[in-house]
């Protein structure tokens, strides 16, 4: 089927998830709003599983909630060709680690139809430096999901040879599933909105470091000025500090004058375990319901 694609062009096909942990499910649930089916492969066939449960428990109420789409399915797919097979769109979110992407993209565009749409939800990573193994480099490009349902934004961004076709498709379609995407019209690190939540976010956590706020404070702080449901340390304990660290290394490493106080501070949580909700305690304590 030639680009760019109309919602028609795709809604009778399904959608490939890679990755079913805290974002892969919830970006599975989106695309389970329009009537079609969600494949959700993840090499934990127990991960892909809970993430098909998550979005059949989730699903009715995010559409009584919105007020229009229709229920679809998510499926596990215990196979990575089966879970390919057909999709017009496919979205890898795996860890944050290119010797885990690079070789998994290089079996995502050996088996993917032709024609499909080949994204990374990487939070940092630009997807130029994991398409060594693509052949067709015009159908890649970021796909940056944040928190669905409840953040519905996504950051756009070429490899450098995405087709316009490619981009233009994704900016068309995915706000039928009410997934609304912003165009970065240059490669960033960060893409758009991540850069200024990554500077709020290491000075929160510097000033914990520091020893002149706790997180409770800062994110009071934020609630009150802000009249926001959640500040800093509430939302990268729901991210997963171990995320949150992988995607600050990755900033330091192209930038070595980032202070290190704000990666000391999460590499005490991480050793210690205290990942935030997915395992019940971060910067703060969560009872078992929590988990996503």
């Amino acid at each position: 089927m030639p680009l760019p694609f109309t919602f028609d062009d795709v809604r009778r096909r399904p959608v490939a998830v890679v990755g079913a942990g805290t974002l892969g499910r919830r970006i599975a649930l989106m695309f389970a709003t329009r009537g079609g089916d969600v494949r959700v492969h993840d090499p934990n066939p127990d991960q892909a599983r809970a993430a098909v449960d998550y979005v059949a428990d989730t699903l009715p109420e995010i559409l009584a909630r919105r007020g229009s789409g229709e229920a679809g399915r998510a499926i596990a797919a215990d196979d990575l060709a089966a879970a390919l097979d057909g999709a017009w769109l496919v979205v890898e979110a795996v860890p944050e680690r290119l010797d885990i992407k690079i070789p998994l993209w290089g079996e995502i565009a050996r088996a993917a139809p032709f024609d499909a749409i080949l994204t990374t939800n990487s939070s940092s990573y630009a997807s130029r430096l994991m398409s060594e193994n693509i052949r067709d480099r015009t159908r890649f490009c970021n796909l940056h999901f944040y928190m669905p349902p409840a953040a519905n934004a996504a950051d756009v961004m070429s490899d450098g040879e995405t087709a316009r076709e490619v981009i233009d498709t994704l900016l068309t379609v995915l706000p039928e599933f009410d997934v609304h995407p912003f165009e970065a019209r240059r490669e960033s690190t960060g893409f758009i909105f991540n850069r200024v939540w990554a500077a709020i976010k290491r000075e929160s956590l510097a000033v914990v470091a520091e020893g002149v706020a706790r997180p409770e404070d800062v994110d009071g702080m934020f609630r009150l000025n802000w009249h926001m449901p959640a500040g800093p340390f509430q939302m990268m304990d729901r991210v997963g500090l171990d995320v949150v660290l992988d995607i600050e290394d990755h900033y330091a490493a192209e930038n070595p004058h980032l202070p290190e106080g704000p990666r000391r501070l999460l590499h005490e949580y991480v050793d210690a375990g205290r990942l935030g909700v997915k395992t019940g305690e971060g910067f703060y304590r969560y009872p078992p319901a929590s988990a996503p």
